[in-house]
């Protein structure tokens, strides 16, 4: 026999549910307004799993009723506090700043794949076509460098083949930049 409680509610829960959803999208939205701009970004692995941690309380707060509402916007507060003090830190802080953030890693140098950078990525050369084709990269030769960011994104660099050489200080902070070879970098040796 079907058990319909999975699939049905009371009206008051719907009532109930709605309410919660106001309310703490409108604390999220006043909370956002005072942080600032940042509090969605994706600049660090910090602030990612900042914003996957305020995707949880959200969804937590509005689908259950245990915690209530205004413990669910403390939570919120609190999340926005830490992210704005270890921006803060971040800032003022090398410690800090190592502590939080992944350091950008370089996939390929010029039309050179890194197997050993891609490795340590975790990524296969399937991923790694893809993003090029994701980039409109039509031949290897437009590469000018691939780097798998602090936040997991991949930034494909590129220009036609007698286009322009890569400036050398878009790769400040890359690891695996130091064993490449810079001829086709504006500024290398």
């Amino acid at each position: 026999m079907l058990d319909w409680i999975w699939i049905t509610t009371s009206g008051t829960a719907v009532v109930m549910i709605v309410g919660t959803t106001v309310g703490i999208y409108a604390a999220l939205l006043g909370l956002t307004r005072l942080a600032g701009l940042r509090s969605f970004s994706k600049l660090s692995s910090f602030d990612f799993a900042i914003t996957v941690a305020f995707g949880s309380v959200v969804a937590t707060v509005v689908l259950s009723e245990n915690p209530p509402l205004l413990q669910g916007i403390a939570a919120l507060a609190a999340l926005y506090g830490i992210q704005t003090l270890v921006s803060v830190l971040r800032n003022h802080s090398s410690l800090v700043r190592q502590t939080v953030d992944n350091q950008p890693l370089l996939l390929m140098a010029g039309s050179d794949v890194l197997p050993q950078n891609l490795r340590k990525a975790r990524m296969t050369k399937d991923d790694l076509w893809a993003k090029l084709r994701e980039a409109n990269v039509l031949r290897l030769d437009q590469v000018r460098a691939v780097v798998m960011e602090s936040t997991g994104d991949v930034s494909v660099l590129h220009a036609k083949p007698d286009g322009p050489d890569l400036e050398r200080g878009l790769l400040d902070g890359v690891r695996g930049t130091e064993d490449w070879r810079m001829d086709n970098v504006q500024g290398g040796a």
